[in-house]
């Protein structure tokens, strides 16, 4: 229970993250006393820590059977398929059954995208695999630099694997600003991962990885392992929902603000409906289509949804960034207040990065926030709020914000958007 995210995504990726990290500190600690801390012969046990990742994803899972129990949920496990609208056949370890409904959710959510000539299996890993490697791979390439191929990446050089990355476009994360995506590159040259761009993985033989540009000799890139992570497709094969004739969007369900399909009676939500791909937007849409089913009136208005990459540093984006305002052609204001000017970015040696604020210049309504920096993510709460509630660079200047905290940054980007800043 729990889908991809707790079992596979996010919740393991997480917690291998926060491992990796307290490990790569305890390295550093031994070579360097850091603000007095000095550490001898750090080691890790590959078993017990995917032992202790395991006990996390098994928690929240059962946790998860717990509250549809308590619900009075009925929980078939088995591979289900459409027989019509309103008739859904489950195959399981009991049988064939048949279920007949009034309302059916498709929520199957994604999988991971795999290359032709790289196709997985053996040393060739989706991010499924790579969460789970019995043993701390020596090499390890990585073919995709979007925010799963780095997070992973990230974390397998932090335990001491050396991580070639290859990308296509032109740099990391290509669906970030440029100035977002410069504290990482910084933070990857630090960690020693070499990093290819506009360079396309062509083939995988003897432990090599064979990769170029498209007007260059390729060249060998010797690994152990290989982490194809180029992206994820809605997982709908074995739902047979050729059967429905269902409008699509490309390989995506197609659905209006409440999440109905095209057949009545039918809804999809998550990953199977498109971009963006998050698990807080699938359960936000699942929250409002059981108001629909149980007739309460609800729509989908949200402003934004929150996208975090748990990068290091993070990043955190909420709304509109600059290049979609300058296309929109609104005029806007924008400033930025770096982490170097913050006490608790300083106080924890992490001081790079920075809050961005975009605000209209006529009424100074927010219209989009990010951030990169140590922790980041954890202002995803207050931007989104800010941008839902509607509100302006005037009231977020007069909320008194704690000290020390990193979120005075969002406070100090506010007042220098305003023309009256503090630090800076």
């Amino acid at each position: 229970m729990g889908g991809t995210c707790l079992n596979v995504g996010c919740i393991p990726s997480k917690a291998l993250i926060h491992a990796a990290n307290d490990f790569y500190k305890l390295r550093l600690f031994a070579t360097q006393s850091l603000m007095g801390i000095s550490a001898s012969a750090p080691g890790i046990d590959q078993a017990k820590t995917r032992a202790w990742i395991a006990s996390v994803v098994d928690g929240l899972s059962k946790g998860v059977a717990g509250l549809l129990k308590k619900a009075g949920v009925r929980c078939i496990r088995g591979e289900a398929r459409f027989r019509d609208g309103k008739t859904v056949f489950v195959k399981s370890a009991e049988g064939e059954g048949r279920i007949r409904t009034e309302a059916i959710v498709v929520a199957t959510g994604s999988e991971p995208v795999d290359l032709p000539s790289i196709p997985f299996g053996g040393d060739v890993l989706s991010s499924t695999e790579a969460l789970s490697l019995r043993e701390i791979p020596g090499r390890l390439a990585v073919v995709g630099a979007g925010y799963i191929g780095l997070e992973i990446g990230t974390a397998y050089a932090k335990l001491g694997t050396e991580v070639t990355i290859v990308e296509a476009a032109d740099r990391i994360l290509p669906q970030y600003d440029a100035a977002l995506v410069a504290p990482i590159q910084r933070r990857l040259d630090r960690l020693g991962v070499r990093v290819m761009t506009s360079v396309k993985a062509q083939s995988w033989s003897n432990r090599s990885l064979l990769a170029g540009r498209a007007s260059e000799r390729p060249t060998l890139i010797s690994t152990d392992k290989v982490l194809v992570a180029v992206g994820r497709r809605p997982h709908t094969k074995s739902l047979d929902l050729a059967t429905l004739r269902l409008a699509m969007n490309g390989p995506f369900v197609r659905v209006d603000d409440r999440c109905r399909t095209s057949m009545r009676g039918i809804f999809a939500i998550g990953d199977v409906t498109g971009e963006p791909m998050l698990a807080h937007r699938a359960m936000a849409q699942g929250e409002m289509v059981a108001d629909t089913v149980a007739g309460q009136p609800a729509i989908w208005d949200k402003i934004a949804v929150p996208a975090v990459c748990f990068t290091d540093p993070e990043i955190v984006a909420v709304g509109q960034g600059p290049e979609q305002v300058k296309a929109a052609g609104i005029d806007a204001v924008v400033a930025e207040f770096p982490f170097r000017a913050n006490g608790r970015a300083l106080a924890s040696e992490r001081d790079d990065g920075f809050v961005r604020v975009l605000a209209r210049k006529d009424d100074g309504v927010l219209l989009g926030l990010q951030a990169v920096g140590e922790s980041v993510s954890e202002l995803s709460a207050a931007f989104g709020s800010a941008l839902e509630m509607g509100a302006r660079l005037e009231d977020v200047a007069a909320t008194v914000h704690a000290h020390p905290t990193r979120s005075e940054a969002f406070h100090e980007a506010c007042l220098k958007a305003l023309g009256r800043p503090l630090h800076t």
